[in-house]
C-alpha cells in the first residue's frame, strides 16, 4: 500500500527575542546597535514517520510537545527549518476552523470565500451549499455577518465546509469538540464514515479514548521527539502511565 503522508527527518526552530521591546521604535533602535539578543527553540527535532493510504494516525503529547506545529508543517502552513514532507493526495486541513473567515462578510458569502481558498470552483460550492449549511445547522443565520456568530457557530460551519471538499488526506486538530454535545457526536460519525470510504487521516487529540475509537495507530511526541510510534492502544496507555508518573 502507497504512503499517504510522509514525513522525512523534520525539524522546525522558531527564533524568539531574549529581551521584550515595547514599541517598534524600541525595537528598531536596539536592532540597530545589536543590542537584541535571540534564542533558537526547536519544536521539533528529527521527526520521521509514514501514514498509509486509509491509515488512521494520531499524534498525541501534552501541550508543547510539537502535535500542532507538525501538523500546519503537513499542511503546508508552515515549511520546516530541516527535513521534508511528501503527500500523495489532495488534503483537507481541519485546523484553527474558519481561521480563513471575513468578519465582515456573511456566513453564505464565507463559503463561497473558503471554497475559492480550498481550490473549489464556484460552480463547485453552489453544488454543495446547502448541504454545508444544513450540516451546520445554520440555516436561520447563514446570511448575517459572521462578526455576528459566536466561536462554535464558526467552527461548525468552518467543520462543514471542511468535510464536503473533495480530499484523500484529513488533517485535524482538536476540532471536533465544537458546538454541543449533539454535533459533536454528528461529528464523530462524520469522521468514522470518511475512515470507512478509505480516507487517510491524521489526528491530533487529548481524548486518548477518542484517539483509540478513531485511530490505528498512534504517535506519542515529547519536546519535539517521537517517544513511541505502535498501535493506537499501547501508545496511548503507555502515555498515559507516564504522565501519571510525571505527577508524582
Amino acid at each position: 500500500m502507497r504512503n499517504g503522508i510522509e514525513v522525512k527527518n523534520v525539524s522546525m526552530a522558531f527564533i524568539m527575542e531574549q529581551e521584550r521591546t515595547n514599541t517598534i521604535k524600541e525595537y528598531l533602535v536596539k536592532l540597530v546597535q545589536r543590542k537584541l539578543r535571540f534564542s533558537s527553540f526547536r519544536a521539533l527535532n528529527d521527526v520521521s514517520f509514514r501514514v498509509k493510504q486509509g491509515e488512521s494516525v494520531a499524534l498525541i503529547g501534552k501541550n508543547g510537545s510539537g502535535k500542532s506545529t507538525m501538523l500546519k508543517i503537513i499542511a503546508g502552513v508552515m515549511n520546516p527549518t530541516e527535513g521534508s514532507v511528501t503527500l500523495d493526495g489532495n488534503i483537507a486541513p481541519l485546523i484553527e476552523l474558519g481561521a480563513g473567515f471575513d468578519p465582515d462578510l456573511t456566513g453564505r458569502e464565507n463559503v463561497f470565500l473558503n471554497g475559492a481558498l480550498l481550490g473549489h470552483r464556484r460552480k463547485y460550492m453552489q453544488a454543495n451549499f446547502d448541504s454545508i449549511v444544513q450540516y451546520a445547522e445554520l440555516e436561520q443565520f447563514i446570511d448575517v455577518p459572521v462578526r455576528s456568530y459566536s466561536s462554535g457557530m464558526i467552527a461548525r460551519l468552518g467543520f462543514s465546509i471542511a468535510i464536503h471538499v473533495q480530499a484523500d488526506i484529513l488533517v485535524v486538530d482538536e476540532v471536533l469538540a465544537v458546538g454541543d454535545y449533539s454535533f459533536q457526536q454528528k461529528c464523530y460519525k462524520t469522521m468514522d464514515q470518511l475512515l470507512r470510504q478509505g480516507k487517510t487521516l491524521l489526528f491530533v487529540s487529548h481524548d486518548t479514548e477518542q484517539v483509540k475509537k478513531l485511530c490505528q495507530r498512534a504517535i506519542w511526541l515529547d519536546h519535539g521527539r517521537v517517544m513511541a510510534d505502535g498501535p493506537a492502544g499501547e501508545v496511548c496507555d503507555s502515555y498515559l502511565s507516564w504522565m501519571k508518573g510525571q505527577e508524582t
